[in-house]
């Protein structure tokens, strides 16, 4: 896309939402709440860091290994990954090509911008239903009891099955985000 001041609308202080590190005007109230939540899931990072601080110090000045820090981090690094791709959607962050996009007229932009709107909201759905079966067979036993799906590993924790269940969540809410979007183009609000 263009400048950050073409895309989106100024503020009373001059400054564009990407700046302020708000969500685009599009998103609506959900946009807000995902952006806010971006917080909670950038600080997931920083606690993976200091849990392999802590597990460095214990593994080689202690000779004290934990059995759970790797996978707590990963998990935690994942979970913030997935929240990522929601996170710019709300903000109209996400990478595309902007070639063509750029050399078009205002009134086509807002019309590829619905287009692209909402192919993102059928995509999304779609991989929603593929976490869907995921989440079938890593939170359900064949016989329908609730079990979470667990790592294998010395420690066993119930990450694996945890993070396809958020996977859910986020491309659903995607999915309603894309929708959302595709509306307030569609009505001229860029």
């Amino acid at each position: 896309m263009g400048t950050a001041k073409e895309n989106n609308k100024l503020s009373v202080s001059g400054e564009t939402p990407r700046e302020t590190g708000a969500p685009v005007q599009e998103a609506g109230l959900l946009g807000r709440v995902i952006s806010s939540g971006g917080l909670i899931f950038a600080a997931g990072i920083v606690v993976a860091m200091l849990i392999l601080i802590q597990e460095v110090v214990l593994r080689y000045f202690f000779n004290s290994p934990t059995n759970w820090a790797h996978e707590t981090t990963i998990f935690l690094c994942g979970v913030a990954f997935v929240y990522g791709g929601l996170y710019c959607v709300a903000r109209d962050s996400h990478i595309r090509v902007v070639l063509i996009y750029d050399a078009l007229p205002p009134r086509a932009r807002r019309w590829l911008d619905v287009v692209i709107s909402v192919i993102c909201a059928l995509s999304s759905a779609m991989f929603a239903y593929a976490a869907w079966i995921m989440v079938k067979r890593a939170a359900f036993t064949p016989s329908g009891e609730f079990r979470l799906e667990r790592s294998g590993s010395a420690w066993d924790p119930v990450y694996p099955g945890v993070m396809k269940i958020f996977l859910l969540a986020v491309l659903t809410v995607m999915a309603v985000q894309f929708l959302i979007l595709a509306i307030n183009y569609f009505r001229g609000k860029r």
